[in-house]
């Protein structure tokens, strides 16, 4: 239990967690969807192939797609790529590696198909056992009047009555298996090399502060538009709740009895108005909202905090009657 709350906690500590999640959700599912698959070959000639690249092709292509949909990475690339240039200058090498990042993730679970399908080999015997020479295996049932290319076709049938107790069927199958898993092992041998041979290479031609700075930025982007996005709900949150409020106040009947507040009534209502102001930033009306919103896009700020950095803090000093200091933060 502590074990799964450590990974949960990893995948919600941020963005590029929670998108390495989903894409290996993605590929969990791409292998429950292919082991509850009900796989049929037609077993024809003219449709085998076409069957088999169907499924061969069609899904990875739809869990690409997807991949691409649920990544954030995606998102924040479109934004910085399509946003005006405003106050603050686009970096061609964090696209790049937001890019990257997107393709790399949304590739996890077509390839994952595409390994599980060849280690099975029940697609490339549909798509190949035609091609197979028959001559290799002995117990061709040659007494069915069909011609040699469709009783090929009907080797992955193994309920079709011609290979009713025939080893023909099993040996052919195995064969062509052989190479299905092959085929599957080299490229999953391919793709380790290369991923090690990136890791490796990468350094001698990459400058490694160019690198950091790169993930740097991205991260920012991602962080910032996060940010934005939670910054605008909560005033939309406290605009709605001063519609409201005001809304009722203008509704009230003239009739009502009004007593003067108490101090502290009076007081305790300006301090919470205060902090509505403060909230809100000084937006109170939708036009100013909309070209804030506006400005935000088109004219995005730059990457300056010094004012930020350097704005001065206030200071407390409490004095007695005497002028004399009895405390100071200064």
């Amino acid at each position: 239990m502590e074990r799964l709350k450590l990974v949960l906690q990893y995948f919600q500590s941020n963005s590029e967690s929670i998108s390495n999640g989903i894409c290996i959700i993605l590929a969990l599912v791409s292998v429950k969807l292919y082991t509850s698959f009900d796989f049929n070959c037609p077993c024809l000639p003219q449709y085998n192939k076409l069957y088999s690249l169907g499924v061969m092709i069609v899904p990875p292509i739809i869990f690409f797609f997807l991949g691409v949909l649920v990544n954030r990475h995606t998102g924040v690339m479109m934004d910085e790529w399509m946003r005006p240039i405003g106050n603050r200058s686009k970096n061609p090498a964090v696209v790049k590696y937001l890019f990257s990042a997107m393709i790399q993730r949304a590739l996890l679970a077509p390839m994952v198909w595409i390994l599980v399908t060849l280690m099975d080999g029940k697609i490339f015997i549909c798509a190949f056992s035609v091609s197979v020479d028959p001559a290799l295996f002995s117990g061709l049932p040659n007494n069915t009047g069909l011609e040699l290319i469709k009783i090929m076709a009907k080797v992955p049938c193994k309920e079709d009555i011609i290979f009713r107790n025939s080893s023909f069927r099993k040996a052919v199958s195995r064969y062509v298996r052989c190479y299905s898993q092959a085929v599957g092992w080299s490229i999953l041998l391919f793709l380790i090399v290369l991923g090690a041979m990136g890791r490796l290479i990468k350094p001698y031609f990459d400058d490694h502060a160019t690198s950091l700075q790169t993930r740097y930025w991205s991260n920012y982007l991602d962080v910032e538009q996060k940010l934005f996005e939670e910054t605008c709900v909560l005033h939309a949150r406290d605009f709605a709740r001063k519609c409201v409020v005001q809304f009722f106040e203008d509704m009230r009947e003239d009739t009502i009895l009004r007593l003067p507040h108490p101090l502290f009534l009076t007081n305790v209502r300006e301090e919470w108005e205060d902090e509505e102001e403060e909230r809100l930033h000084g937006v109170s009306k939708q036009e100013q909202m909309d070209q804030l919103l506006n400005k935000w896009y088109h004219s995005k700020p730059e990457l300056d905090v010094t004012r930020m950095a350097h704005r001065p803090r206030t200071c407390v000093t409490w004095e007695d009657r005497g002028g004399r200091t009895l405390y100071s933060d200064v």
